[in-house]
Formats: structure tokens, sequence, C-alpha cells
């Protein structure tokens, strides 16, 4: 457990052991009035007279060793929330590298529940048990340790009695740990797919309302909040028996010692003054010995979360060169590429050249891995094999920052900050002017909705957006993405939220926007890709044809089934009563 959470305490180290350090000093002063209370009560035992002065001096004693402990424990527990929030820091900075580093559909397929877990509940967690386990729990063991080793040699006797009662709430102690630890990975694994589905209900509340899918909706959500439920009970009720075994047990250190020690009393073996002595200091075991064995129960929690924490980041990271951009022209050519989900293979072997300047167009039917083909090229994903090339370089040669300063990519989807629309457009050149820019928003076709803002383009965007049509929010990521100039683009539905009005203007936008750019382009609407200098028919993963739309409506039955279908979709129209 020490070996998974020091890499992350780093310069921190040293407030823990401080904490550490200053928690015993506390302990000490805690267990201390013990023996200052015997010194009390010993020579009333042995039928002694004591003055008032020493009792009085005792007391004052006893409240001093009090305040130390207040101090010093406070003073622990300071440092050890200094250690605690900056390892946090550094685990959550340790998180957040491997995620940047992780192919960008894997985060994707995390879910944003799973993430906002990890990065916040999870973490938190994490807090309490370095915060206090560690340290606390070190210093509480440390010191009945001492008094225990203290007690066999006043009579080693007593302390083998004051043994058992340890023996046995450690015993009830470790079988609560290993009966929680074997139903710890369903519980945590029921909580992130709870968290998931609230994510989700929140999320798609518009398609359960308009579709009046509460119930059904309503169930799942019942289910598995319902599943978390069950983990926990389920949990607690293997876990319960022992832990009432053990709390009840563990500080009662006098259960063997007060029966055996009276009759070793009573039969001269020992005298009342060293059993009142060894009584004192059982007293000041059992609640030490207690709360240490607590946090010791978190020790595995810690140690699960830390790994689950890892493992959950720890996937292959995206390919990635040093080199910048060496390519000799923006010529790109898919060779030969195979890539898969898991174990599942979705793309076969496809090659396909994309000619610097040219626009080319993959069509095929939902699931013909279109999308997937082309989001390979903007390195959403590593290829299983084959390669993909700019200008005779492979992609995984050169940096990211190299690859995205050449390829745009504008998705049916596209997120907006909760900033203005002007700082959501200068995303795609973080150093244009104001002129650029607004200059990007109009060949996008924008100034005709931010002219009914009374802020215009500094108005806020809200949540994802959500100030915006669906529409408008494309036109505001279209801009972004002419702001950019990047020599290739990526469009993959782009033109998906345009209603029949503006679909005219947006295509004339496109068309000025591609020119002279090398443009790969996923449509439905086949209309609308006819001109493309090449269009690339997919079918079951594989490149089945690419030619051009006059060709393949001769050449391709599979693309003339697809044409067929568009241009009927096309003159659809409600049937007039």
């Amino acid at each position: 457990m020490f070996k998974r959470v020091a890499p992350y305490i780093g310069e921190f180290k040293k407030y823990t052991v401080w904490a550490v350090i200053m928690m015993s000093i506390g302990i000490i002063a805690n267990v201390l009035p013990y023996f200052f209370l015997y010194q009390i009560i010993a020579p009333l035992t042995r039928g002694e007279h004591i003055e008032a002065s020493f009792i009085l001096t005792r007391v004052a004693i006893i409240a001093a060793c009090e305040i130390v402990f207040s101090v010093s424990y406070v003073q622990g527990l300071e440092f050890s929330h200094i250690s605690a929030y900056n390892t946090l820091k550094n685990l959550r900075i340790s998180l957040q590298g491997k995620l940047e580093k992780q192919p960008l559909g894997n985060i994707t397929e995390l879910g944003t529940g799973r993430i906002k877990k990890v990065f916040t509940d999870d973490i938190d967690q994490v807090e309490l048990l370095l915060a206090h386990a560690i340290p606390e729990g070190i210093a509480n063991i440390a010191i009945p340790v001492i008094i225990i080793i203290l007690m066999f040699v006043f009579n080693w006797r007593l302390g083998l009695l004051s043994l058992v009662p340890l023996v046995i709430g450690m015993f009830a102690m470790g079988m609560m740990m290993k009966a929680g630890y074997a139903q710890m990975n369903d519980y945590y694994e029921s909580a992130a797919k709870m968290n998931n589905m609230i994510i989700e209900y929140v999320n798609g509340m518009e398609v359960v309302k308009v579709f009046n899918k509460d119930g059904e909706s309503y169930k799942r959500f019942g289910e598995m909040v319902r599943n978390y439920r069950d983990f926990t009970i389920n949990w607690y009720k293997v876990c319960w028996p022992w832990m009432a075994m053990y709390s009840s047990i563990l500080p009662c250190l006098v259960l063997l010692m007060l029966p055996f020690g009276s009759m070793m009393v009573l039969g001269g073996t020992i005298t009342l003054d060293k059993m009142v002595l060894v009584f004192c200091m059982s007293f000041a075991v059992g609640p030490s010995v207690l709360k240490a064995l607590n946090f010791a129960g978190k020790f595995p929690a810690l140690d699960y979360k830390i790994a689950e924490l890892e493992k959950l980041m720890d996937h292959p990271p995206l390919k990635e060169g040093t080199s910048d951009f060496k390519g000799k022209d923006l010529d790109v050519e898919f060779n030969d590429v195979h890539f898969g989900y898991e174990d599942t293979e979705v793309l076969h072997g496809v090659s396909l050249s994309l000619k610097q300047g040219t626009t080319t167009a993959l069509v095929g039917e939902s699931g013909s891995g279109k999308s997937t083909l082309a989001k390979l090229l903007v390195h959403y994903y590593d290829i299983g094999s084959g390669s993909i090339t700019i200008g005779g370089q492979d992609i995984t040669d050169m940096t990211l920052e190299a690859l995205n300063d050449r390829v745009a990519f504008v998705s049916q989807e596209q997120f907006l900050f909760n900033t203005t629309l002007y700082d959501n457009i200068l995303i795609g050149k973080p150093d244009a002017t104001k002129e650029e820019v607004l200059a990007a928003a109009k060949r996008a076709q924008c100034n005709e909705f931010l002219e009914r803002f009374p802020e215009g383009i500094y108005t806020q965007a809200g949540d994802g957006g959500k100030q915006l049509s669906g529409g408008e929010r494309q036109r505001i990521s279209l801009a972004r993405a002419i702001l950019k100039n990047a020599p290739i683009i990526v469009l993959d539905e782009a033109t998906a939220f345009m209603d029949p009005e503006n679909e005219e203007k947006m295509n004339a936008a496109l068309d000025e926007i591609v020119k002279d750019k090398t443009v790969l382009v996923i449509a439905h609407r086949l209309s609308t890709i006819k001109n493309a200098d090449k269009i690339c028919v997919m079918k079951d993963g594989m490149c089945i044809a690419a030619d051009t739309h006059d060709r393949l409506t001769v050449d391709c039955p599979e693309y003339k089934k697809l044409w067929d279908a568009s241009v009927s979709a096309s003159t659809w129209k409600v049937r007039e009563a």
C-alpha cells in the first residue's frame, strides 16, 4: 500500500513524517494521565496517607497533558492534510497526464460519469485515508505496542492475559477485511455504472419526455440505484458481525485480567497496586488500538482505490512521434488499414488515396466504417496494422501538435465551452486577431443569428452551447475550423443540423472553405457529395469501390442502391389528406 502511495507524495513525505511524530506526542500525552492516576490510586490501595497538594499536582499535570494532546494532535492533523491534499494534487495531475495520452476514443468509451467519479468522488475519498488513516493509524498503533511491552515488564502473566482480547479482536478485524475486500470490486463497479446512468438519464431527459419513455427510462435508472444499494447492503451485512465482534472486544483488555488478576492478588502472586498499574495501562491501550485497527480497515480501500484509478487509465498511450511535419506534400494515404474495437475488427485492409487539393467522400450504410476511417486520420485511435501517411510521413511519427496543425475535424456534434462565442471560435487559432475571428464567423454564415443577440459575438454560449440551436452550434464549430485554416479538412456530417433555408448558403460556404484543401467528407445525403473528385463506397469495413459519381452509378451496384435511396428520400413528402 505504501509503495503505491509513495510516488504521489513526493517532497511532501516530510509532512506525513511530522504528522506521525506530532500525533505520537499527542497520544503519549493522552496516555500519561493514566500513570498519574495510578500514582493517586496506588497509595490508597496500600492504606497510605497522601497530601492534598500531591493530588492537586497530579491533577494539574493531567490537565497539562490534555492540553499538549490537543495542540500536538491538531498540529499533526494540519501536517497530514498538507501532505494529503498535495498528494491528491499529484495524483490528479498524474491521472490527467495519462488521460491526455489516451486515444480519444478510449476516453469517450469510459463515459463522463466514470471519469467524473474518478477525478472527484474517488480521489476525494482517498483524502480521508491519506490525511487520517496513515498518520493516525501509525501513531495509534506505535504507542500501545510500547505500553504492552511495559505491561510484560511489570507482570508477564497479566501481559499475556491482556493479549487475548487483542488476538480475538484482530482475528475478527482480519475476517472483516477479507470478506469486505471480496465484495469491493462489485461495489465500486456498481457505483461507476450508477454514475454513468445518472448522467445518461439527465442528458436524455428531453428524449424521454418527448417519446413518453418515463417509465422505461426510470426503470433502468431505478435498477442501477437498487443494484448499488444491494451491493452496499450486502457488503455491510458481510462485515457487520465481525465489526461488532472486534469493536466490543478490542477495548476490553481487562476482560480476562480482571477475574484472573483478582485471583492472583488474593493468592498473593502480585500486589494490588501492581494490578492497578496494569489496569490503568490497559485503559490507555484499548481506545488507541481500536482506533488504529479501524484505520487498518481503510488501508485495503486505499490500496484498491489507487490501483483502480491507475488501472482505469492504464491503457496503452496513443502512439505519438517527436518530430514535426516533414511530408513532401499533403497527399493522404490509407495503406492496408486494419482496426478493431477490442476483439472485433471493423476495418479490413482499407487502402485509399486522397490527393492534395481534392475532395474525397465516404459513403455507405450505417456501420460500414465511414466515421471510424475518418477518425483514424485525426488519430482518434491507433490502428491495428497498416499505416496512414500525410505526404509520405506516418502520422504516428509526428507529434499530435504537428498533426493537429494540418488537420481540422468538424463532426456532427461539436462541443461549445461556457464562454463567449468569440472565445469559442478563437480556439481554432488562439493568436488570431479580432478581424480574423469576425471574418471566420462571417464565412461560416454566423452573422445571421449573431445579429439577433444583443451582445452579438460576445454572447455567452451557455453550458455545452445550450443558448444556440444545433445548426447554430454547427456553424460556430465550422467558424472555428475556418479560423484554424488547416490544409486538410475532415467533415463528418458537418451539415447535419442545417435547415433547408440555410443549407444552400452553408453549402456555398463549405465550397469556399474547402477550396485548395485536401478534404475527406462523410455525408448520408449523397446529393451533397456527388461532385466530389472521388467517392469511396464502404461496406462491412471495406472499400469496395472508389471513383466519380458518374462512373459509380454505372459500375457499382452498391452505390447505385445508395443513390436511388437518397433520391427517393429527397422527394419524400407528407401525403395530402
